[in-house]
């Protein structure tokens, strides 16, 4: 399998396990708005190691993850339903990791490799 050019990793910091089941999408931004180009759902890691196509144009992009359905499953209160990372690709050549920190009333995120 060709490695994608995206990637993310998801980590429930509350429970300090790996988030797993979480829905992404990535979409990249054009003139006719927000295009999805790819789905996913995180593995029993908390990753999603295939999301999207192994190259990427620039742009600016986004991953929305379906936050809400995650802690519904897992019978905790959240205040944030879905977290947007938004973010730009801006050479082509490299890869993108974009992981996302988890709590239920807190997120972050940074520039993984």
């Amino acid at each position: 399998m060709t490695p994608s050019h995206v990637t993310t990793h998801v980590l429930d910091t509350g429970t300090g396990r790996p988030a797993q089941g979480i829905t992404a999408r990535l979409s990249l931004k054009s003139a006719r708005g927000w295009e999805a180009i790819a789905d996913g759902t995180t593995d029993g890691d908390g990753r999603i190691r295939n999301l999207g196509p192994d190259r990427l144009e620039s742009g600016t992009y986004r991953i929305d993850f379906g936050t809400g359905d995650y802690f519904h499953s897992i019978g905790t209160e959240t205040f944030f339903p879905e977290v947007t990372l938004t973010f730009v690709v801006s050479s082509p050549s490299e890869h993108y990791h974009v992981p996302l920190l988890l709590s239920p009333f807190a997120y972050s995120t940074y520039r993984g490799s």
